[in-house]
């Protein structure tokens, strides 16, 4: 196999809310040589002039390989017409070399509104793969491009909601008038470059994700597309739960800081912030809740967000230093109270915890607290015997998950680290997520060297999660590094994890 090779092109001219449009989709394989990688689709439309398209990864492909994906979509306007029939090449740089399918030297033409051109190998294709179920969502539709010149007979999908636990067939459908009922389209079905399109529409329900093969019954054998062996998965938005420590308004450009983490926010697009060291002017201890730093970042977000915040202490001499959660979803319950045996507002040990409960579409409910807990020194253990059991009373069957968030004040590894590991009932996520096998020795096998397996790990700040939930994390990403694309905000970097059920 070469270093990158043609899957299918698709060019389709339509109408969309009665607007003329020219759609073109390159699907390529590309070998994985490196992570620095460079993938484009050098392509010229009828007036000859060539453009070069970027694609972007797509997903696994088979032995060492990637499937990437280039689109575009153009509209005529009085001084440009639509592409027409088209002529192009793939082109793949990485290690300082250069790779190229320019079928043979000759290149590849797709004439305008022809529908589907397969790679000349190609027998059944997902021709048009969506990865994202979106909310309200209740039915996938998928399209499989077959070459036609093996007579199919059927072509269906084998299915599941439930991770192959239960197995449904749902026949596609070829329908000759396919382009014109789906896109208002005149291309053919079957084309002129032999490939014919079946469709049909899966009842998903309010699954969280689907995963799918798909069959093609010939007179001679049956044909199968699993997506390279790893079936095709389409699933809702993961769970995303970001925590940050604030620094109480101690940063240099503090204002502009505020406006570096709502954007992080909103690009990321994080249901749940748990905040620390959230400020507010003391004002003889009423505080000033137009100088919260959590309601001023919440202002800043693209979209609402719901709030709830408590202060537990003074802070720097002069603020109500507490915490905060932001949400997305509305609250079903809030609450906060003290871990710390001091309620006293002028100790730095009076420590209060906030605590939200919240609906999370498709994944169900979730109880989250955000905590800042002292050093060891400070009475860290007694806090987190608090905490911990004030959750698990919370943490009933109805729950999908609950989660510990925040500033914990104990290394990776070290006295308090260990104490949340001996209670068997909290875990860490982004270890989970980032480490699996540190995460099973320290978590699942209970080494007894849990310090020397997180050395070199220098956190303080954690997602914990009762590990007895029904969400599993399956990513996750520090934030607010020097090398990070949002840059410093505070002394300390944020962690955001994901999450999808176990199911």
């Amino acid at each position: 196999m070469e270093a990158i090779e043609l899957l299918q092109a698709r060019n389709t001219i339509s109408r969309h809310k009665q607007r003329l449009q020219q759609e073109l989709v390159f699907v390529m394989l590309v070998e994985h040589m490196a992570y620095d990688k460079q993938v484009e689709v050098h392509w010229a439309g009828e007036d000859r002039v060539w453009h070069t398209l970027h694609a972007e990864y797509d997903g696994p492909g088979n032995a060492n390989r990637e499937v990437w994906r280039a689109q575009v979509i153009f509209h005529p306007s009085e001084d440009a017409s639509l592409p027409g029939d088209i002529e192009f090449a793939l082109r793949y740089r990485t290690q300082g070399k250069e790779y190229w399918d320019n079928n043979h030297s000759q290149n590849y033409f797709s004439n305008a509104d022809s529908g589907v051109l397969l790679e000349q190998n190609a027998r059944v294709v997902n021709a048009d793969f969506n990865p994202n179920l979106h909310q309200g969502q209740r039915h996938y539709p998928v399209t499989v491009a077959v070459r036609h010149s093996l007579q199919p007979k059927r072509v269906y999908l084998h299915w599941t909601t439930d991770n192959w636990r239960t197995t449904q067939v749902t026949p596609c459908f070829f329908r000759r008038m396919h382009w014109d009922k789906s896109r208002r389209s005149s291309a053919r079905n079957p084309n002129r470059y032999d490939t014919s399109i079946w469709a049909t529409q899966l009842h998903i329900g309010d699954a969280f994700r689907i995963q799918y093969s798909i069959a093609c019954e010939t007179p001679r054998r049956t044909i199968w597309d699993n997506n390279f062996g790893h079936n095709y998965i389409a699933r809702r938005q993961r769970l995303k739960i970001l925590t940050l420590n604030l620094h109480c308004f101690q940063e240099e450009n503090q204002d502009a800081k505020f406006s570096q983490i709502a954007r992080a926010i909103d690009d990321m697009d994080i249901d749940i912030v748990c905040l620390q060291e959230v400020a507010e002017n003391w004002c003889d201890g009423k505080g000033d809740w137009n100088s919260n730093a959590a309601r001023i970042i919440r202002d800043r977000l693209r979209r609402h967000y719901h709030l709830h915040t408590d202060w537990s202490h003074l802070g720097f001499d002069r603020y109500r230093e507490g915490i905060a959660i932001l949400s997305k979803y509305e609250f079903r319950v809030t609450d906060s109270g003290y871990v710390s045996s001091s309620h006293d507002p002028f100790s730095i040990n009076s420590r209060k915890v906030a605590m939200a409960q919240v609906d999370v579409p498709y994944l169900g409910t979730i109880n989250v607290f955000s905590a800042h807990l002292s050093w060891i020194s400070g009475g860290f253990l007694e806090q987190f015997e608090r905490l911990r059991a004030w959750a698990s009373g919370r943490h009933g069957g109805h729950l999908a998950a609950t989660f510990l968030c925040g500033d914990f004040n104990i290394k990776a590894g070290a006295e308090g680290y260990q104490a949340v590991v001996r209670s068997r009932e909290y875990e860490d996520q982004f270890l989970a997520a980032t480490s699996h096998e540190v995460f099973a020795k320290i978590f699942r096998q209970h080494s007894p060297n849990i310090e020397r397996h997180l050395a070199k790990d220098g956190r303080i700040d954690y997602i914990f999660k009762h590990g007895q939930s029904a969400l599993h994390a399956v990513a996750a990403r520090e934030l607010f590094t020097n090398g990070d694309h949002y840059g410093r905000v505070s002394d300390h970097t944020g962690y955001c994890v994901e999450f999808e059920p176990n199911w």
